[in-house]
């Protein structure tokens, strides 16, 4: 340690501890939904909100920047109980090649797609397979990615109708499982859990200097998703 105050290096150090334990807790906070939202998915959606909106105030690694925090509080759409989906991931083959029936073993993909972000260079992600959302107004279809990198995990971003007014304008989340936002999957029977309710803004709609992959055109929905974060 440097006679003249803390060494820089702890400092790092500290900070990387700080977003260790970010991480923890929001991993603690999905195991949490996920328990909770098997018998009462509206009353996980508010414990997710309530817990999330503390973090984002008071946390060192809060993505709100500090001078924001103390005033913090969140901004949801009502709860709607009609976005909320048990899904078969589906195979990544045309529609009249597919029966649309779920992937059988390995999860299928088409390789490595790089990703747009916020700031710095793409991430390469792989496409593991297809979600069909049964929206009131008609099906739609989702890719489902998965990181390759060390933590890996599954990925699962989208944009909207309600993107650049309501929402941040490059899309939002619905599953990153590397960073432990996962609603909860059935591996023997091929579904995940997707629920719009639990859609999230990423880091970098709160502050640019983060940077965040975004969504692809493939993951555009033609239509207003009114569930989950807003901004507006």
């Amino acid at each position: 340690m440097s006679s003249e105050g803390i060494d820089p290096g702890l400092d790092e150090a500290r900070e990387r501890l700080h977003l260790a334990d970010w991480r923890r807790r929001m991993a603690e906070l999905y195991a949490e939904v996920r328990l909770i939202a098997a018998s009462d998915p509206a009353a996980a959606w508010s414990h997710w909100r309530e817990v999330r909106d503390e973090l984002y105030r008071a946390h060192p690694s809060s993505p709100v920047p500090p001078g924001s925090r103390a005033s913090f509080a969140g901004r949801y759409f009502d709860y709607d109980p009609a976005l909320r989906f048990d899904l078969p991931v589906l195979a990544l083959e045309p529609p009249d090649m597919a029966a649309l029936q779920p992937v059988a073993g390995p999860l299928a993909h088409l390789g490595p797609v790089p990703l747009p972000i916020s700031t710095g260079q793409p991430i390469s992600f792989e496409r593991v397979g297809r979600l069909e959302i049964p929206f009131r107004s008609g099906r739609r279809t989702l890719v489902l990615f998965w990181l390759p990198e060390y933590a890996s995990g599954f990925f699962l971003p989208f944009r909207d109708a309600t993107n650049g007014a309501e929402t941040y304008g490059g899309g939002r989340y619905l599953l990153d499982t590397s960073k432990g936002a996962d609603l909860g999957s059935d591996p023997d029977r091929g579904t995940v859990i997707v629920d719009f309710n639990f859609a999230y803004q990423p880091s970098c709609a709160f502050d640019p200097r983060w940077s965040c992959p975004l969504s692809p055109p493939e993951n555009r929905l033609d239509l207003p998703i009114r569930a989950g974060e807003r901004l507006a």
